[in-house]
């Protein structure tokens, strides 16, 4: 329906003939709409931006300014742009019916009208208007709960990094549209032990976002000491076969010992850690054997567990592969290499500061292209 405070659709006839709006008139009566008229195009724009018809028929052929310009005006106001336009013209030359279609009509109807063709072009463009109204309407909602749900998920993250005593945390987290898969979470350990757990569902949007907050209650609900890496993915893994079919989740669980500076990883299908090391001025990616991600089927298989020393000023980094796969405008990939430079950045004293330089890197290569998946990292520094 249009925008004129009824639940009864309008049309808006304009032509400078009388006997052409009478005739428009006579055939539209028994349409079920709001007829509106008007005759002239100054006069068809004062009605229409004030009336939001839900369709309007358009002479081209008028003496103050012709239904060309007419349309053209409609198209460059938002509030008018949406309606669709049927131009009525005695012309039936291809190119002024082209014309009409570039500025933005919909449909044209050729002089002397037949009420037959008038009627059921009419009633097409009307149910092809109401139609996408709907669908903007359940679009508006369906991107409302998604906002209500990325709220919700946003909730299950860390409120704030912990202080671990000689070891920096930095985090930076971001979905691609609303709710996402990405997760990250810390917890502490007996013993001055901290656990580090990354995870990415399969998509994003809704059902990555479900997938998500049942890894995060899982991890959350498990019920031992979560020491052992691979005890803990294999504990994620046999409860997610459950529920997460036909779906499954990359996920890497680290246990970080700052008394003895070393890092204990388990793998599950993920991207590998990825470490500087100061006293080389080097940064690599960490060979870490893994087993297949989460969700797929139980492990019936020993899952590895590197065990890797962390000397004072090495920077130990964990993410999403929507880092890596960022794209750019010329289809190339972010790329491993490339997120192996900023981690070696020389001017940052800080995890908040490599960090901002490793996202900045990625949004000058992607430029202007927006990011099609969810991104998140987890950074430590050992001081």
């Amino acid at each position: 329906m249009g925008n004129n405070n009824s639940d009864t659709e309008s049309i808006l006839l304009v032509d400078d003939n009388p006997t052409n709006l009478q005739v428009l008139f006579q055939t539209l009566e028994g349409v079920g709409c709001k007829l509106l008229i008007a005759k002239n195009g100054n006069g068809a724009l004062a009605i229409a931006g004030k009336a939001r018809p839900d369709l309007i028929l358009l002479d081209i052929m008028m003496p103050d300014i012709d239904g060309y310009e007419v349309c053209l005006r409609l198209k460059a106001v938002p509030a008018t742009a949406g309606i669709p336009v049927i131009f009525l013209s005695a012309l039936g030359e291809t190119e002024d019916k082209v014309k009409g279609l570039h500025l933005g009509a919909v449909d044209y109807i050729t002089k002397p009208f037949q009420p037959d063709e008038v009627i059921a072009r009419v009633n097409t463009h009307l149910t092809i208007h109401r139609l996408k109204r709907e669908v903007e309407k359940q679009k508006d909602q369906i991107e409302h709960e998604l906002e209500v749900v990325s709220e919700v998920q946003r909730k299950l993250l860390p409120k704030k990094l912990p202080e671990i005593n000689g070891f920096k945390l930095a985090a930076h987290y971001e979905t691609s549209r609303y709710a996402g898969g990405d997760y990250y979470d810390i917890i502490e350990i007996p013993k001055n032990r901290w656990g580090f757990l990354i995870a990415d569902a399969e998509g994003h949007s809704a059902p990555a976002a479900v997938l998500m907050a049942m890894t995060c209650a899982l991890f959350r609900a498990y019920p031992n000491s979560a020491d052992d890496p691979a005890a803990v993915l294999y504990y994620l893994n046999q409860h997610l076969c459950k529920v997460a079919d036909p779906s499954f989740m990359t996920a890497l669980y680290a246990v970080y010992d700052p008394d003895q500076k070393t890092m204990r990883i388990a793998r599950a299908g993920h991207p590998l850690p990825m470490i500087y090391q100061l006293s080389e001025k080097k940064t690599f990616e960490l060979d870490c054997p893994g087993v297949y991600p989460l969700g797929i089927e139980p492990y019936e298989i020993e899952i590895p567990v590197t065990e890797t020393k962390l000397m004072a000023g090495d920077r130990f980094l964990v993410y999403t592969d929507g880092l890596s796969e960022r794209f750019n405008a010329a289809g190339e990939t972010y790329g491993e290499e490339r997120l192996l430079k900023p981690l070696a950045t020389g001017q940052a004293t800080s995890p908040q500061d490599v960090v901002a330089a490793i996202m900045g890197d990625v949004e000058q290569f992607a430029g202007d292209l927006p990011a099609d998946d969810d991104q998140a990292l987890l950074l430590g520094i050992v001081e």
